[in-house]
This record gives structure tokens, sequence and C-alpha cells, in this order.
């Protein structure tokens, strides 16, 4: 039997899922370490709800698609309206080395997705998908494309294999990062003693570039409804440039998903009202309605999975995320590592690329606090990895797999 749910009971029971989410990761030692985000922790129980009403009874659910999709243009506009491309200059020569480096591994990310995908006898599509959209991408980029997927080349199950490899990813990430780090760090001969009686200056380049990229603690902006609505006028214009743009695209060369216009029109206002216009962009409102926005979208993406669509995929995805896992270790171990300098700053940043190149940025941060909490600050590091992840890892993701779409398809 399918029960339609409309709007009213979707949003519902989407914030049902958020709260309990919160309740299970303030609960849960392990969601909390791993850095599982509230959606998803509340999501997959969503889920296994939903499986076993199917299993037993026969129920199975749709939800209110508009506003799922709007949800999650919204979340990526604000990538897109976050991305300050004056902050590559403040990042200097390093942060856009570190970029590159992380692009690469991407690129390599989908390859070897689509390989052995096409190896194992899955749609090659289905690589990219246990690539860098769920790993590198997260799970607001593995729930977008995965409805790209389903809708345009009807890659049955596309979503829910998404989330559960990001899913994966987050706690993969989390578990490499510290081990690859400390042991670059001890092949330096540093040792947690030696580290603490290490003299280290209060006041570095690093740090004063840091304090003037961000918002600083003693200079809070309230979000008052002014504000709230200035920056929903933002989020309103990206939506409709992205509308415009989705239409005018459709059947040429340049056709691209809705949400990657929606990215894409938020960079050209961020920059175009900064540079020309000098205005002052409230980050933190962006900030804000971004995060509610993934944060609804997730949950309602997770409530709408069929997990049963997962039954004969299950054996080969493992085999492609373990090679996955294994490419992220020697890749940061040998390359980036390598690349970055071959000191205790480019350690830091090679735990870092292993928390965003499986998982997320929040996991990237958890993985160099372990390490700096251990052995020393690495304002370096606690630069360049939060920019690289939080925005611009994306813009280049986008780039990445349009590529690769267009040479399957």
């Amino acid at each position: 039997m399918e029960i339609t749910l409309n709007g009213y009971y979707t949003l519902i029971l989407a914030t049902l899922v958020l709260l309990l989410g919160r309740f299970l990761v303030k609960r849960v030692k392990f969601l909390e370490d791993f850095n599982i985000p509230e959606p998803v922790a509340g999501g997959l129980i969503a889920a296994a709800v939903v499986f076993a009403l199917n299993a037993f009874f026969g129920y199975s659910f749709t939800i209110q698609k508009e506003l799922q999709t709007a949800c999650m243009l919204m979340f990526f506009a604000s990538i897109g309206l976050s991305a300050d491309f004056a902050r590559l200059k403040a990042g200097g020569v390093s942060l856009v080395v570190f970029l590159l480096v992380v692009t690469t591994f991407m690129f390599l990310q989908n390859l070897v997705g689509v390989s052995m995908a096409s190896a194992l006898g899955l749609d090659p599509l289905m690589g990219l998908v246990a690539g860098s959209i769920s790993l590198t991408g997260g799970h607001g980029t593995a729930g977008a494309w995965g409805g790209t997927f389903e809708d345009k080349y009807n890659l049955v199950g596309a979503t829910t294999l998404g989330i559960a490899c990001a899913t994966y990813g987050l706690v993969a990430g989390g578990l490499i990062g510290g081990p690859v780090a400390k042991r670059l760090i001890n092949k330096m001969g540093i040792t947690p003693t030696a580290a603490k009686n290490t003299p280290q200056t209060t006041q570095t380049t690093e740090v004063a570039t840091q304090e003037a990229m961000f918002e600083r603690s003693d200079n809070v902006r309230l979000i008052t409804a002014t504000s709230a609505i200035e920056t929903l006028a933002l989020f309103a214009a990206c939506l409709v440039f992205a509308d415009f743009m989705t239409g005018v695209a459709k059947d040429t060369w340049f056709e691209l998903p809705t949400f990657v216009w929606a990215l894409f029109g938020g960079v050209v206002i961020r920059n175009v009202l900064t540079a020309v216009f000098n205005f002052d962009m409230f980050d933190r409102a962006i900030d804000v309605f971004g995060n509610a926005a993934l944060s609804l979208f997730l949950a309602m993406a997770l409530m709408s999975l069929k997990l049963w669509e997962l039954a004969d995929l299950a054996g080969p995805i493992v085999i492609i995320l373990a090679v996955q896992t294994l490419l992220m270790i020697a890749y940061a171990y040998f390359i980036t590592f390598r690349v970055m300098g071959k000191d205790y700053d480019a350690a830091i940043l090679a735990a870092g690329h292993c928390g965003f190149g499986l998982g997320a940025t929040p996991t990237a941060i958890a993985n160099m606090q372990a390490i700096t909490d251990r052995y020393m600050p690495s304002y370096k590091a606690f630069l360049i990895v939060p920019m690289v992840g939080a925005f611009f890892v994306d813009i280049m993701n986008l780039v990445i797999l349009q590529g690769f779409i267009n040479f399957i398809k």
C-alpha cells in the first residue's frame, strides 16, 4: 500500500526525525565521536522503521518532493554564497596547492569507482555514487545526485546507496585520519612530550589571517528579522537563477542538474556583490539557513529511503568502499603529505584530508584536533582545511562529476 504525505505531514515528520537524531547523538557516544549528523542518526532509524513496515505489512511512503527539492537547492545555494574567492588569496599558495591535491584525489576516487563498478557488473554511474559523490561530497551531495540519477537515468537505489556510502565514509574517515598522521609524525621523530616542550609563538601570519577571515566572537552580528529577509532574498535570487538556467540549458551540451546551477548562482552573486558593490555578506546567517535546509533535506531523503533496493548491491559496494578506503590511506600518506611539504603541518593536513576525503569537514576537523591536542598546534592546517573542505572542494567536485557523466553517457 502506497501512502502519500502532503507538505505539512512531510515537514512535521522531518522535524521529528531531526529531534530524534539530536537525542541519539547526545546519548550515544559512538555517534558523537564520529560526527554522525543528527538528521542521519534520526533518519536511519526512520528508514529502518519504513523498511520494517514494508517487509511485514507491505506499506511504502511517498513524501512531498517539492519541499525536499527546495531545501536541497537552498543548501547548495548556501555553498555558493559562502565561496568568496578573495579567501583563496588569504590562504596563500598552500591553499591552492592543497586544493589541487584534493581535486586530483577526487578524480582518482571516481576513476576507481567507475572502473570497479564496471568490473563487478554494475552501472558505471554506481561507481560515481560510491566515489566522490558520497565520499568527498557527503550526504547532501549524495542525496542530490542520487535523485538526479534516479529521475534522469533510471538508476534504481542511487539515493539509498549514496546515503549509505556517505555514512560509511564518516566513520571510516574518522578512523583512518589519526593513525595516518601519527605514523607520519613518529617517522619525523616528534613525540608528544617533545612537542609540548617546544615553544610556540602566540601570533603567526596564519593566525592573523584566520582572524581576519572569520567573524570575531567579540563582534557578533545578530540574525534579526531584517537580516533574515536579506539573506532569504539572496537564496531566492540563487533559486531563480537555477530555474532560469535549467530551462535555458535543457537539451544542450551544458545541461546541468538544477542544484549545480543553484551553487554556481551563489558563487556569482557572492563575488559580484563583494567585489563590485563592496556588499557586507552575512556569512553566519547564510550558514544558519543553509544548515537548516540541509538538515530538513536529509531528514526527508532518509525518511523515503527504500533499503530493500540495496539487497543485490551490498557485496559489490562493500568491495568498492574497501578499495576506496585503501586509496585514501595511500594517497594521504604518500601524496598529500609529500606535496604539502613533508613536515608537521603536512601530517596534520593529511589527517584532515582523510576526514573530508571520505567523510565531511567536521570529521576532518575532529581528526586534526585529536592530533594537535596531543602534539602541538598547526595553524596552517586549521586555516586551509575548513576553506577547502567547506566549499571550494564542492565546486571542483561538481566539475569533475559532470565530466565523468558526460564521458559515461
